[in-house]
């Protein structure tokens, strides 16, 4: 999937094409992000439907991150 995310916020977190979204430490999910000045810079937005299938509520607090690793 996609995550929107802020070009601030990208550029501080040093992220580079994908985003790692970590919930409760154990959940890793990765998403190609997109740039988009919209979306507020402590903010990832994604879509409601795709995180529910993934077992994720709406407003779920998250960890974001560039990936530690490619391919895991």
């Amino acid at each position: 999937g996609c995550a929107k995310m802020n070009p601030k916020a990208i550029k501080y977190l040093g992220i580079k094409g994908e985003v790692e979204i970590v919930i409760a430490g154990k959940k890793k999910l990765r998403f190609k992000v997109l740039a988009w000045d919209k979306t507020p810079e402590n903010e990832v937005w994604c879509n409601a439907e795709e995180m529910q299938m993934h077992g994720i509520a709406d407003r779920t607090i998250a960890t974001c991150r560039a990936p530690l690793k490619t391919g895991q």
